[in-house]
């Protein structure tokens, strides 16, 4: 495997982003990871190197990068008595989805221009806040995203300027939607009126609800870890993937 830490170039600064590609075989398809909200860590890294080691060009970019290179956090940065998790919070209520839609064409420049990407259609996937992110990408660049996936997304329908809702329709590449039954980021009765919003839409894809879980289920370092739900959730990725990269 090869693993590098690079900045990429955007109108608002260098995003530092981890890279990680199988060391032969290659042009590869590429996938852009888009970390949750507590940040880049070492969890997200090996996240990205399980998908490399199937055959995927993976970047995970640290999205906070216009907060500054510190914008990394410690261990208790879910506590929400911490000092970290109060720093993390006065990054991540700044987001909004069209700069993040920027950063997502300067991925997409950023991959174009390299010899071990394979040309054509990309995946994107995003964990928690970045769920919303995946879906805006897809219909903000259609010919590009082959195929997004959003797993525990918070407030996927929202007044949130490019809301998923409102654009499920312009993607063309298949999308998955994974939603845990316990989520008070993306409630039962949300994500019952995004399923209807979906199938209205015309849009390719599923949404699935993984019963008995909480939000977070898929990272190992959390509490509501659940194992067969996490390698169910990996399983449906890397099939979405299959098909359209």
């Amino acid at each position: 495997m090869l693993e590098d830490t690079l900045d990429i170039p955007t109108e608002d600064g260098a995003m530092e982003s981890f890279v990680v590609r199988p060391d032969r075989g290659g042009p590869f398809p590429a996938v852009l990871f888009l970390m949750d909200a507590p940040g880049i860590r070492e969890e997200l890294r090996d996240m990205a190197r399980r998908l490399a080691t199937v055959g995927y060009f993976v970047v995970l970019p640290n999205l906070y990068y216009r907060a500054g290179r510190d914008s990394t956090f410690g261990p208790d940065v879910l506590d929400k008595d911490s000092p970290e998790y109060t720093r993390m919070r006065a990054i991540r209520t700044k987001m909004t989805i069209p700069p993040v839609m920027d950063d997502v064409a300067a991925m997409l420049d950023f991959v174009d221009a390299r010899r071990d990407v394979r040309p054509g259609g990309v995946g994107v996937h995003g964990y928690c806040m970045s769920g919303p992110y995946a879906l805006a990408a897809a219909a903000r660049y259609p010919a590009r995203v082959a195929a997004a996936a959003s797993f525990y997304g918070t407030w996927l329908v929202s007044d949130a300027e490019e809301s998923p809702h409102l654009t499920l329709g312009k993607a063309r590449g298949e999308l998955y939607i994974a939603c845990a039954e316990h989520d008070d980021l993306a409630p039962l009765p949300m994500v019952e009126e995004l399923r209807g919003l979906f199938e209205a839409s015309g849009a390719r894809g599923e949404l699935e609800v993984y019963p008995d879980v909480h939000h977070g289920f898929g990272f190992p370092g959390r509490w509501c870890y659940d194992k067969p739900a996490a390698e169910t959730h990996w399983q449906r990725l890397l099939a979405l993937y299959a098909r359209n990269l």
